[in-house]
């Protein structure tokens, strides 16, 4: 059961949000235009290049993702038009966002603590969507990307929540009490935040259930299983509470037809992959 104050700060955060007094983060312009554009169909590469090519910083990023191992092919790719020419318009959407994700943990002005927490979401949510891609390609037909995609916002519930703890002194330098609202509330505002952002009722799903280490929705593994495998595997070879559950008693290990010892397996053979992965979200 959640505390007064936790209770509180939800009560709080939900009725400021309805009221307009506060406002969740917004995807930067340049990645939520391309999702817009997707979204209504008929778009060319050559729109979408031209759109992606205002933004600096996207399109070189782009660029070293379409010439990453990952997509890698014999020749190399110059230009923004051939990149989504080569990946496709799926793939652009879930890379194009995957990428901007990284603007919206950038507060430079943020207290230490706040820092902090910004620095540790990102480099954990990193690490997730890594893992995550690996596991959907070899043991799921759902898209890698979208996958990575996934597991990078798994945990987007906690931004808003630093973001609105500075308009409360008291939660403002005291760690312990924030890190209690994050992990009790970062489910039900990230599913408030996907939802605001129009993301599809998969990606909602994860940011809500990717803690409910019991969810059987009684169906084929899907992309929350993906990601709540993936968040267990992150915390492998650290003193962290999940890695002292039964996860031979996880259903999302059954639902994908994998065994925790082989999930453990398919962390130590891709550690490679897997930093590599992660380096494509390093400056």
């Amino acid at each position: 059961m959640a505390s007064p104050q936790i209770e509180q700060f939800w009560h709080d955060l939900v009725a400021d949000i309805k009221a307009n007094r506060v406002e969740l983060p917004a995807l930067p312009d340049i990645p939520l235009k391309v999702r817009q554009m997707l979204d209504r169909g008929n778009v060319t590469s050559e729109q979408l290049a031209k759109v992606i090519n205002a933004d600096v910083v996207l399109s070189t990023r782009l660029l070293r993702v379409v010439n990453s191992p990952l997509y890698r092919t014999a020749r190399q790719v110059d230009d923004v038009k051939a990149a989504i020419t080569r990946l496709g318009n799926s793939n652009v959407r879930s890379i194009v966002t995957t990428l901007a994700m990284e603007q919206l943990f950038q507060h430079k002005l943020a207290s230490p603590m706040k820092m902090k927490f910004l620095e540790q979401i990102w480099s954990h949510s990193i690490n997730v969507a890594a893992l995550s891609h690996v596991i959907a390609r070899e043991y799921t037909s759902i898209k890698a990307d979208e996958a990575m995609l996934a597991g990078l916002i798994h945990d987007i519930g906690k931004l808003p929540i630093l973001e609105y703890s500075d308009l409360i002194p008291e939660l403002a330098e005291n760690e312990q009490a924030m890190n209690k609202i994050l992990s009790v509330l970062h489910t039900k505002v990230g599913t408030l935040t996907l939802r605001a952002w129009k993301f599809s009722s998969e990606l909602v799903m994860v940011a809500a259930e990717h803690e409910d280490l019991q969810r059987d929705p009684g169906v084929d593994g899907d992309l929350t299983d993906v990601v709540l495998i993936a968040n267990l595997l992150s915390h492998v070879g650290t003193d962290h509470p999940l890695t002292k559950e039964d996860w031979s008693e996880i259903p999302s290990f059954q639902r994908l037809a994998l065994t925790p010892e082989e999930s453990i397996a398919i962390l130590n053979d891709a550690r490679e992959e897997i930093a590599g992965i992660k380096q494509l979200f390093t400056a």
